[in-house]
């Protein structure tokens, strides 16, 4: 008599982690680490990694139990829309620095359009890492 004996080696299931909101998290708020927690689950899109979307800011309402994709973050905002900006305009070594009105919102190195107090011109600018808006300027 013939035996044949089946060896079936059961892995454990790999589980996968997503990220998900523990509470409705308005546009425009800084993610802080009470408003995420991990589910094993794997939700297609969802980060996995609370240290991907804590300091962020929401780009757009994620509601509670709803998972945390990385396009519904964005750096923080530097400049809200008609705030009083630094207008910079630098060109090798030359810097000449006035006020001016931001026409749009943005972070770190997002330009946006801002009015010239002075000349009520209109430009655009590269928003710095310290909130002011560099005209004519690459770095």
């Amino acid at each position: 008599m013939l035996r044949v004996f089946l060896l079936l080696a059961l892995a454990a299931p790999a589980t996968a982690e997503s990220l998900v909101a523990t509470r409705t998290i308005r546009a425009k708020t800084l993610i802080a680490p009470e408003d995420l927690t991990l589910v094993s689950a794997e939700l297609p899109g969802a980060l996995d990694d609370p240290s991907q979307a804590v300091g962020l800011e929401a780009r757009v309402s994620i509601y509670a139990g709803k998972p945390v994709r990385s396009g519904d973050l964005g750096p923080p905002t530097l400049v809200e829309r008609n705030q009083l900006v630094s207008l910079v305009y630098m060109s090798g070594g030359l810097a000449i620095s006035t006020e001016g009105r931001a026409l749009a919102r943005g972070s770190e190195g997002d330009e946006i359009r801002v009015m010239n107090l002075g000349s009520r011109n209109t430009v655009m600018g590269r928003i710095g890492p310290d909130g002011s808006v560099y005209v004519g300027w690459n770095g």
